[in-house]
Order: structure tokens, then sequence, then C-alpha cells
């Protein structure tokens, strides 16, 4: 099932700022730079992220008859 486009740009702010804080070290200005500088260049943890879940919704969808009784 796709998300409308609100739930998928909420999403994707969502993870990355959680990318850019879960940095240390640099101000958090430097950390958001970089992990949009990142994610625009389809790299960085919050891409990772996405294809992780994207990853996981695949296997569900695929195993999603099994649960189903008749």
């Amino acid at each position: 099932m796709q998300l409308n486009r609100r739930r998928q740009q909420s999403l994707t702010f969502r993870w990355i700022i959680e990318a850019a804080r879960e940095e240390r070290g640099k101000p958090i200005h430097m950390r958001l730079a970089k992990e949009l500088w990142d994610a625009a260049h389809n790299e960085g943890k919050s891409v990772t992220t996405r294809e992780n879940t994207h990853r996981m919704a695949e296997a569900n969808r695929a195993f999603a008859h099994f649960g189903r009784s008749r």
C-alpha cells in the first residue's frame, strides 16, 4: 500500500532529522546539511532507513497470504 504524499514527506523529514541527531561532534546545522546532501545523492543513514523499510514491506507483502484464515 502506497503512502500519501504528506505521510511520505513526514517520514522523510523524520528520518533525515533522526540521522542528523545520531551523529556527534559537530553542530546540528552541519550534521543536518550533510545528511540532506547525502540524501540528495542517495547516500547516508536516512536513505538506508528508507531502503530497509521498503525491504521489510516487500517481505511482509510476500508472506501476507499466510496470515489469512479461510
